[in-house]
Protein backbone atom coordinates (compact mmCIF):
# COMPACT_ATOMS: atom_id res chain seq x y z
CA UNK A 1 0.00 0.00 0.00
CA UNK A 2 1.00 3.82 -0.66
CA UNK A 3 2.63 5.50 2.46
CA UNK A 4 2.70 9.36 3.46
CA UNK A 5 5.88 10.19 4.60
CA UNK A 6 6.26 9.77 8.39
CA UNK A 7 5.50 12.27 11.28
CA UNK A 8 8.11 14.81 12.94
CA UNK A 9 8.49 12.42 15.40
CA UNK A 10 8.88 9.42 13.57
CA UNK A 11 11.65 10.80 11.59
CA UNK A 12 13.36 12.00 14.24
CA UNK A 13 13.75 8.42 15.54
CA UNK A 14 14.88 6.95 12.28
CA UNK A 15 18.66 5.76 12.78
CA UNK A 16 21.42 7.28 11.00
CA UNK A 17 23.31 4.26 9.05
CA UNK A 18 26.49 2.72 10.38
CA UNK A 19 30.18 3.75 8.30
CA UNK A 20 29.88 -0.39 8.39
CA UNK A 21 26.48 -1.14 7.05
CA UNK A 22 25.58 -2.18 3.22
CA UNK A 23 22.79 -0.65 0.40
CA UNK A 24 21.33 -2.94 -1.76
CA UNK A 25 21.56 -1.70 -5.17
CA UNK A 26 20.41 -2.46 -8.78
CA UNK A 27 23.24 -2.76 -10.87
CA UNK A 28 24.48 -3.94 -14.60
CA UNK A 29 27.67 -5.19 -15.86
CA UNK A 30 26.87 -4.86 -19.70
CA UNK A 31 24.72 -3.72 -22.03
CA UNK A 32 21.54 -6.12 -22.47
CA UNK A 33 17.53 -6.70 -21.55
CA UNK A 34 16.44 -6.67 -18.29
CA UNK A 35 17.83 -10.11 -17.25
CA UNK A 36 21.51 -8.00 -17.12
CA UNK A 37 20.19 -6.28 -14.18
CA UNK A 38 21.25 -7.37 -10.63
CA UNK A 39 20.63 -6.75 -7.20
CA UNK A 40 23.86 -6.73 -5.21
CA UNK A 41 25.19 -5.22 -1.39
CA UNK A 42 27.60 -1.86 -1.60
CA UNK A 43 28.91 0.03 1.26
CA UNK A 44 26.42 3.02 1.76
CA UNK A 45 27.92 6.21 0.56
CA UNK A 46 29.02 8.92 2.80
CA UNK A 47 27.67 12.45 1.34
CA UNK A 48 30.36 15.04 0.36
CA UNK A 49 30.20 19.00 -0.28
CA UNK A 50 25.97 20.15 -0.57
CA UNK A 51 24.87 16.53 -0.69
CA UNK A 52 22.43 14.39 1.08
CA UNK A 53 22.60 10.74 1.88
CA UNK A 54 18.61 9.79 1.54
CA UNK A 55 17.06 6.59 2.68
CA UNK A 56 15.50 5.74 -0.24
CA UNK A 57 11.48 4.28 0.25
CA UNK A 58 10.70 4.22 -3.54
CA UNK A 59 11.90 5.12 -6.97
CA UNK A 60 10.39 4.74 -10.42
CA UNK A 61 11.13 3.81 -13.76
CA UNK A 62 11.49 6.08 -16.96
CA UNK A 63 12.77 5.67 -20.62
CA UNK A 64 16.09 6.61 -19.64
CA UNK A 65 16.65 3.59 -17.44
CA UNK A 66 15.79 1.08 -20.65
CA UNK A 67 17.91 3.86 -22.82
CA UNK A 68 20.94 3.13 -20.52
CA UNK A 69 20.56 -0.69 -19.76
CA UNK A 70 20.24 -1.77 -23.13
CA UNK A 71 22.91 1.03 -24.60
CA UNK A 72 20.53 2.82 -26.95
CA UNK A 73 20.52 4.22 -29.34
CA UNK A 74 23.56 2.84 -29.68
CA UNK A 75 24.95 5.62 -31.37
CA UNK A 76 25.20 7.41 -27.62
CA UNK A 77 27.95 4.73 -26.35
CA UNK A 78 30.28 6.95 -28.63
CA UNK A 79 28.67 10.34 -28.82
CA UNK A 80 27.68 10.65 -24.75
CA UNK A 81 31.02 9.94 -23.05
CA UNK A 82 29.64 10.73 -19.35
CA UNK A 83 26.66 8.13 -19.76
CA UNK A 84 28.15 5.48 -21.99
CA UNK A 85 31.12 3.01 -22.74
CA UNK A 86 31.63 0.68 -25.57
CA UNK A 87 30.27 -2.09 -23.83
CA UNK A 88 28.82 -0.69 -20.44
CA UNK A 89 27.07 2.30 -18.94
CA UNK A 90 29.78 4.47 -16.79
CA UNK A 91 27.15 4.51 -13.75
CA UNK A 92 26.25 0.69 -13.04
CA UNK A 93 22.98 1.73 -10.83
CA UNK A 94 20.06 2.06 -12.69
CA UNK A 95 17.35 4.60 -11.87
CA UNK A 96 16.99 8.44 -11.73
CA UNK A 97 13.62 9.13 -9.38
CA UNK A 98 13.76 9.12 -5.53
CA UNK A 99 11.48 9.92 -2.58
CA UNK A 100 12.60 9.38 1.05
CA UNK A 101 14.00 10.42 4.28
CA UNK A 102 17.48 12.08 4.82
CA UNK A 103 19.82 9.76 7.10
CA UNK A 104 22.79 12.14 6.65
CA UNK A 105 24.25 15.47 5.75
CA UNK A 106 26.83 16.78 4.03
CA UNK A 107 29.72 19.61 4.81
CA UNK A 108 28.18 23.13 3.59
CA UNK A 109 24.47 21.92 3.68
CA UNK A 110 21.90 24.58 5.58
CA UNK A 111 18.15 24.14 5.35
CA UNK A 112 17.63 20.44 5.63
CA UNK A 113 17.69 17.98 8.55
CA UNK A 114 17.97 14.45 9.07
CA UNK A 115 14.25 13.02 9.00
CA UNK A 116 13.26 15.25 6.23
CA UNK A 117 11.16 13.83 3.61
CA UNK A 118 12.33 14.58 -0.36
CA UNK A 119 12.20 13.73 -3.93
CA UNK A 120 14.45 14.66 -6.49
CA UNK A 121 16.89 13.28 -9.29
CA UNK A 122 20.18 11.92 -8.51
CA UNK A 123 22.41 8.68 -10.45
CA UNK A 124 21.80 4.69 -9.21
CA UNK A 125 18.21 5.40 -7.06
CA UNK A 126 17.27 1.86 -7.39
CA UNK A 127 18.78 1.38 -4.28
CA UNK A 128 18.22 1.51 -0.31
CA UNK A 129 20.26 4.86 -0.07
CA UNK A 130 21.47 7.39 -2.59
CA UNK A 131 23.56 10.41 -2.27
CA UNK A 132 21.24 13.46 -3.63
CA UNK A 133 22.65 16.90 -4.62
CA UNK A 134 20.44 19.69 -2.48
CA UNK A 135 19.96 21.51 -5.53
CA UNK A 136 18.18 18.65 -6.72
CA UNK A 137 15.66 17.64 -4.82
CA UNK A 138 12.69 19.41 -3.00
CA UNK A 139 10.61 18.69 0.46
CA UNK A 140 7.61 16.35 -0.08
CA UNK A 141 4.39 17.69 0.66
CA UNK A 142 2.12 16.09 3.02
CA UNK A 143 -0.78 13.82 2.14
CA UNK A 144 1.72 12.97 -0.72
CA UNK A 145 3.15 8.98 -0.62
CA UNK A 146 6.67 8.05 -1.09
CA UNK A 147 5.32 6.03 -4.36
CA UNK A 148 3.45 9.03 -5.67
CA UNK A 149 6.64 11.48 -5.00
CA UNK A 150 9.11 8.94 -6.86
CA UNK A 151 6.64 8.92 -10.10
CA UNK A 152 7.29 12.69 -10.07
CA UNK A 153 10.93 14.06 -10.50
CA UNK A 154 11.85 13.16 -14.32
CA UNK A 155 8.77 12.90 -15.73
CA UNK A 156 6.73 15.93 -14.10
CA UNK A 157 10.37 17.73 -14.88
CA UNK A 158 9.91 17.10 -18.39
CA UNK A 159 6.20 17.92 -19.00
CA UNK A 160 6.82 21.53 -16.82
CA UNK A 161 9.69 22.25 -19.42
CA UNK A 162 8.13 21.41 -22.67
CA UNK A 163 4.83 23.09 -21.73
CA UNK A 164 7.34 26.21 -20.62
CA UNK A 165 9.63 26.39 -24.18
CA UNK A 166 6.04 26.66 -25.86
CA UNK A 167 5.36 30.10 -24.19
CA UNK A 168 0.90 29.13 -23.83
CA UNK A 169 -1.51 31.83 -23.41
CA UNK A 170 -4.78 30.47 -21.55
CA UNK A 171 -7.59 29.23 -24.12
CA UNK A 172 -5.20 27.99 -26.55
CA UNK A 173 -5.68 24.49 -28.19
CA UNK A 174 -2.93 21.96 -26.99
CA UNK A 175 -2.41 18.59 -28.53
CA UNK A 176 -0.36 15.60 -26.30
CA UNK A 177 0.88 12.90 -28.45
CA UNK A 178 2.08 10.23 -25.88
CA UNK A 179 -0.94 11.14 -23.41
CA UNK A 180 -0.87 8.32 -21.31
CA UNK A 181 2.94 7.90 -20.50
CA UNK A 182 4.58 9.53 -17.56
CA UNK A 183 5.20 12.54 -18.58
CA UNK A 184 2.32 12.49 -21.23
CA UNK A 185 -0.19 12.33 -17.16
CA UNK A 186 1.98 15.12 -16.38
CA UNK A 187 1.52 17.79 -19.56
CA UNK A 188 -2.63 16.63 -19.64
CA UNK A 189 -2.96 18.21 -15.90
CA UNK A 190 -0.41 20.83 -15.70
CA UNK A 191 -1.56 22.50 -19.51
CA UNK A 192 -5.55 22.13 -17.64
CA UNK A 193 -4.08 23.90 -14.90
CA UNK A 194 -2.62 27.14 -17.01
CA UNK A 195 -5.99 27.12 -18.97
CA UNK A 196 -5.19 25.40 -22.04
CA UNK A 197 -7.67 23.19 -24.22
CA UNK A 198 -6.39 19.91 -24.31
CA UNK A 199 -7.13 17.34 -26.51
CA UNK A 200 -4.87 13.76 -25.38
CA UNK A 201 -3.98 11.20 -28.15
CA UNK A 202 -3.77 7.50 -26.46
CA UNK A 203 -5.00 4.65 -27.02
CA UNK A 204 -8.23 3.45 -26.34
CA UNK A 205 -7.69 2.01 -22.56
CA UNK A 206 -6.43 5.26 -21.43
CA UNK A 207 -9.12 7.70 -23.36
CA UNK A 208 -11.24 8.04 -20.15
CA UNK A 209 -7.70 8.12 -17.52
CA UNK A 210 -6.70 11.68 -20.30
CA UNK A 211 -10.28 12.68 -19.44
CA UNK A 212 -9.84 12.46 -16.01
CA UNK A 213 -7.00 13.89 -15.80
CA UNK A 214 -8.17 17.15 -17.66
CA UNK A 215 -8.02 16.39 -21.17
CA UNK A 216 -11.30 18.45 -23.12
CA UNK A 217 -10.66 15.90 -26.58
CA UNK A 218 -9.39 12.83 -27.07
CA UNK A 219 -8.28 11.08 -29.85
CA UNK A 220 -7.67 7.33 -30.25
CA UNK A 221 -4.84 7.22 -32.32
CA UNK A 222 -5.54 3.29 -33.34
CA UNK A 223 -8.84 4.65 -34.81
CA UNK A 224 -8.27 8.05 -35.93
CA UNK A 225 -4.82 10.05 -37.01
CA UNK A 226 -4.91 13.86 -35.72
CA UNK A 227 -2.30 14.58 -38.22
CA UNK A 228 -5.22 14.07 -41.08
CA UNK A 229 -8.03 15.25 -39.77
CA UNK A 230 -8.07 18.73 -40.49
CA UNK A 231 -8.14 20.20 -36.60
CA UNK A 232 -5.30 22.44 -36.02
CA UNK A 233 -3.52 23.58 -32.68
CA UNK A 234 -1.47 25.85 -30.72
CA UNK A 235 1.23 23.71 -29.44
CA UNK A 236 1.39 19.34 -30.27
CA UNK A 237 3.91 17.94 -27.64
CA UNK A 238 5.14 15.14 -29.34
CA UNK A 239 6.39 12.51 -26.40
CA UNK A 240 6.64 9.49 -29.01
CA UNK A 241 8.52 9.70 -31.71
CA UNK A 242 7.00 7.78 -34.17
CA UNK A 243 5.71 10.57 -37.12
CA UNK A 244 7.00 12.30 -39.68
CA UNK A 245 7.99 16.20 -39.31
CA UNK A 246 5.95 17.16 -42.30
CA UNK A 247 2.71 15.27 -40.74
CA UNK A 248 3.13 16.77 -37.05
CA UNK A 249 3.49 20.23 -39.54
CA UNK A 250 0.01 19.50 -40.39
CA UNK A 251 -1.86 19.36 -37.09
CA UNK A 252 -0.39 23.05 -36.33
CA UNK A 253 -1.79 26.18 -36.64
CA UNK A 254 -0.29 28.69 -38.42
CA UNK A 255 3.09 30.48 -36.04
CA UNK A 256 1.96 27.39 -33.65
CA UNK A 257 4.93 25.58 -31.79
CA UNK A 258 6.22 21.92 -32.08
CA UNK A 259 7.85 20.64 -29.23
CA UNK A 260 9.69 16.99 -29.09
CA UNK A 261 10.45 14.97 -25.87
CA UNK A 262 11.82 11.83 -25.82
CA UNK A 263 10.48 8.91 -27.95
CA UNK A 264 11.36 5.21 -28.87
CA UNK A 265 10.65 2.19 -28.10
CA UNK A 266 12.55 -0.79 -26.82
CA UNK A 267 14.57 -2.64 -29.87
CA UNK A 268 13.16 -0.15 -32.79
CA UNK A 269 15.58 2.20 -33.89
CA UNK A 270 18.54 0.76 -32.07
CA UNK A 271 21.33 2.09 -33.80
CA UNK A 272 20.54 5.91 -34.26
CA UNK A 273 17.13 6.02 -32.32
CA UNK A 274 15.06 9.14 -31.31
CA UNK A 275 18.18 10.82 -32.40
CA UNK A 276 17.78 10.81 -35.71
CA UNK A 277 14.51 12.48 -35.64
CA UNK A 278 15.81 15.39 -33.58
CA UNK A 279 18.59 15.85 -36.37
CA UNK A 280 16.41 16.08 -39.12
CA UNK A 281 13.51 18.53 -36.95
CA UNK A 282 16.53 20.75 -36.55
CA UNK A 283 17.22 20.82 -40.42
CA UNK A 284 13.51 20.81 -41.12
CA UNK A 285 13.26 24.15 -38.99
CA UNK A 286 15.33 25.95 -41.35
CA UNK A 287 12.90 25.74 -43.72
CA UNK A 288 9.64 26.34 -42.19
CA UNK A 289 7.65 28.82 -40.33
CA UNK A 290 7.09 26.66 -37.49
CA UNK A 291 8.71 27.46 -33.86
CA UNK A 292 10.43 23.80 -33.02
CA UNK A 293 11.64 23.35 -29.59
CA UNK A 294 13.61 20.42 -28.35
CA UNK A 295 13.66 20.92 -24.93
CA UNK A 296 16.08 19.21 -21.74
CA UNK A 297 14.29 19.04 -18.05
CA UNK A 298 16.64 20.02 -15.47
CA UNK A 299 16.01 18.72 -12.25
CA UNK A 300 16.82 21.91 -9.91
CA UNK A 301 14.98 22.80 -6.96
CA UNK A 302 12.90 25.38 -8.59
CA UNK A 303 11.13 23.27 -10.81
CA UNK A 304 11.00 20.72 -8.12
CA UNK A 305 9.71 23.31 -5.27
CA UNK A 306 6.79 24.09 -8.49
CA UNK A 307 6.12 20.38 -8.95
CA UNK A 308 5.98 20.48 -4.74
CA UNK A 309 3.60 23.04 -4.97
CA UNK A 310 1.44 21.41 -7.49
CA UNK A 311 1.06 18.42 -5.69
CA UNK A 312 -0.15 20.23 -2.81
CA UNK A 313 -2.76 22.12 -4.07
CA UNK A 314 -3.79 19.20 -6.56
CA UNK A 315 -3.10 20.34 -9.89
CA UNK A 316 -1.24 17.05 -10.18
CA UNK A 317 -1.66 13.48 -9.68
CA UNK A 318 0.98 11.21 -10.47
CA UNK A 319 -0.67 8.44 -11.95
CA UNK A 320 1.04 4.99 -10.51
CA UNK A 321 0.29 1.88 -12.87
CA UNK A 322 2.26 -0.27 -10.95
CA UNK A 323 4.60 -1.15 -7.54
CA UNK A 324 7.68 -3.38 -7.51
CA UNK A 325 9.80 -4.44 -4.61
CA UNK A 326 13.63 -3.55 -5.31
CA UNK A 327 14.63 -7.10 -5.04
CA UNK A 328 12.44 -7.55 -8.51
CA UNK A 329 12.98 -4.30 -10.03
CA UNK A 330 14.16 -6.52 -13.10
CA UNK A 331 10.21 -7.20 -13.99
CA UNK A 332 9.61 -3.18 -13.13
CA UNK A 333 11.44 -2.55 -15.95
CA UNK A 334 10.49 -5.18 -18.08
CA UNK A 335 6.68 -4.46 -17.18
CA UNK A 336 7.58 -0.78 -18.57
CA UNK A 337 9.13 -2.15 -21.95
CA UNK A 338 6.69 -4.60 -22.77
CA UNK A 339 3.33 -3.78 -21.47
CA UNK A 340 3.92 0.32 -21.99
CA UNK A 341 2.71 1.40 -18.74
CA UNK A 342 0.32 3.80 -18.44
CA UNK A 343 1.84 6.61 -15.98
CA UNK A 344 4.37 5.42 -13.59
CA UNK A 345 5.90 1.87 -12.72
CA UNK A 346 7.26 2.38 -9.22
CA UNK A 347 10.21 0.34 -7.26
CA UNK A 348 9.82 0.44 -3.11
CA UNK A 349 12.81 -0.58 -0.80
CA UNK A 350 10.40 -2.74 1.32
CA UNK A 351 7.99 -5.80 0.46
Amino acid sequence: MPRTHPSSAARAALPAPTPSATSRVVTQDRYGPPDVLAVVDRTVPVPGEGEVLVGVHAASINARDWHIMRGEPRVARFLDAGTFSPRRPKMPVRGTDFAGTIQAIGPGVTGWRSGDPVFGEAAGTLADHVIADVQHLARIPDGVTFEQAAATPLAGVTALTCLAAAHPKPGQRILVNGASGGVGTFAIQLAKAQGLHVTAVCSTRNLQQAEDLGAVDTIDYTVHDFTRDGRRYDIVIDLVGNRRLRDLGRALAPGGTLVMSGGGVPGTGRIIGPLGLLIRAQLWSKFTRTRLVAPLGVPDTGNLTELSRALADGDIRPVVESVYPLHDAASAVRHMEIRHATGKVVVTTTG
